[in-house]
């Protein structure tokens, strides 16, 4: 049967932020803006560069204030940052980001666990943020996690993932990025969360975020292709564990998800090759191989 898949797609590069967040080895700040350099180099329009959080909580993201005074802006590319705070947003503001991201959780006990409260109290929250991003004029991008499932309490109901998204989209945010965190996901159960998400929210304001903990991010991403949702999130080099599943790999590779879409005739306007550059920078620094298996293919040619 033959399927409709979008033209184009918007990948929406997370390592920087949400891969290195989560590796062991510290990078230098030098290190970072190099790496940003070249994934705006290779055609990557929309970078997500750093994170205005606690250094107590994400000791990684201590210098993004630097990683965006550093950076070589390229004309067409939006730098943007996590903001969970107001304290958060005036920096990320101050560091010049071109757009700031909140994020929440389909889940009640990832959201106690995570930050002490429940998921409506985190969305309230929220509220100061999206007020001054309006009157600054920037755009906000609402993640929600565990979509396809929670490290605490397992199965989450598609309905659970659609309620938190629409309340994201009614309170301004632009975007909705549909993460599954711990990458429990599978195809039938991606289509049974996107299937109640899509009544309440139009697939051009959604994105898919898959991590690929068990191998399933790209089956999971081709559903949501299926579904006409047109941006996914991935990250250089497959960057940053799970840190909810020991020893995991997470974010789904860009080079893995740009060779599908590059096979499927989906423009992305991202160079393979110049975006194999900054693997290789990457992963030098981290001294390990790129968990992405094009990369690795590519490597041994």
């Amino acid at each position: 049967m033959s399927r409709r898949y979008p033209d184009s797609v918007s990948l929406v590069e997370v390592g920087p932020r949400d891969g290195l967040q989560n590796e062991k080895v510290q990078v230098s700040s030098a290190q970072k803006i190099t790496l940003v350099n070249l994934l705006a180099d290779a055609g990557l329009t929309r970078i997500e560069t750093g994170s205005f959080v606690s250094p107590k909580w994400v000791p990684q993201m201590a210098d993004s204030p630097d990683i965006f005074a550093g950076i070589t802006r390229k004309s067409g590319v939006t730098y943007s940052a996590l903001t969970p705070n107001m304290k958060g947003f005036e920096n990320a503001v101050a560091a010049g980001a071109d757009e700031v991201a909140v994020f929440g959780a389909a889940s009640e006990s990832f959201s106690q666990k995570n930050i002490n409260c429940s998921v409506a109290e985190s969305l309230a929250r929220f509220e100061p943020v999206m007020q001054a991003a309006k009157e600054h004029g920037l755009r906000v991008r609402g993640y929600v996690s565990c979509v396809l499932g929670c490290p605490y309490e397992g199965e989450i109901a598609p309905q659970a993932v659609a309620d938190v998204s629409k309340t994201l989209l009614d309170m301004g945010c632009y975007e909705i990025s549909l993460g599954d965190t711990i990458g429990t996901g599978t195809p039938v159960k991606t289509a049974r969360m996107l299937e109640a998400v899509l009544r309440q929210v139009p697939a051009h304001a959604l994105a898919a975020h898959f991590h690929d903990t068990y191998g399933q991010a790209l089956a999971n991403l081709l559903v949501a292709l299926e579904h006409g949702i047109a941006t996914i999130d991935s990250a250089v080099a497959g960057l940053g564990g799970c840190p909810y599943a020991k020893g995991a790999s997470g974010n789904v590779a860009t080079e893995d998800v740009l060779y599908m879409l590059d096979g499927m005739g989906i423009n992305t306007g991202v160079s393979m090759p110049g975006l194999l550059k900054a693997t290789d920078m990457i992963s030098t620094v981290l001294g390990r191989p790129p968990v992405s298996k094009v990369a690795a293919a590519m490597a041994a040619k």
